[in-house]
């Protein structure tokens, strides 16, 4: 069973993550962990509970919509710094063969600015699989 990390945001809900991870179930039996960092709103002042609920609610969504994915799938908020948030994941022991890091197309992605996709590999020594997204409506964050 091959067992993939996925790190989404705004971007959670985009078809485009949903095509690739169907994509990979394709090829053989997976797992998926998804972590949706919870990265404050830029629009108005907020609360880390506020930052935490808007990640926790796209993370329950996204749950109902990759149920119907031929795999296991469960997942997390995270930090909300999407590094650490994936660090946090690989120091609890947890191992996969694989990142799908969803992101904001160039521009107006925050994560692809910080160079996230090669800093995970980089810091992580794991492949990333990088697809590109729209916002979801009334989208809160930076993914």
């Amino acid at each position: 069973m091959h067992r993939y990390l996925v790190v989404a945001n705004r971007t959670l809900a985009g078809a485009h993550l949903f095509e690739q991870l169907t994509e990979l179930t394709r090829h053989d039996r997976c797992s998926f962990r998804v972590v949706v960092p919870a990265e404050p709103p830029r629009d108005h002042a907020w609360t880390e509970t506020e930052a935490r609920s808007i990640a926790a609610a796209r993370l329950e969504q996204a749950l109902a919509r990759f149920a119907a994915l031929d795999a296991d799938v469960d997942g997390e908020v995270g930090d909300a710094d999407p590094a650490l948030a994936v660090e946090d994941v690989l120091l609890r022991g947890e191992t996969f063969d694989a990142i799908v890091l969803s992101t904001l197309p160039p521009g107006p992605s925050r994560w692809l600015r910080l160079d996230l996709p090669h800093r995970l590999e980089g810091k992580t020594g794991l492949r990333v699989i990088h697809v590109i997204g729209h916002p979801e409506p009334a989208a809160a964050g930076s993914g």
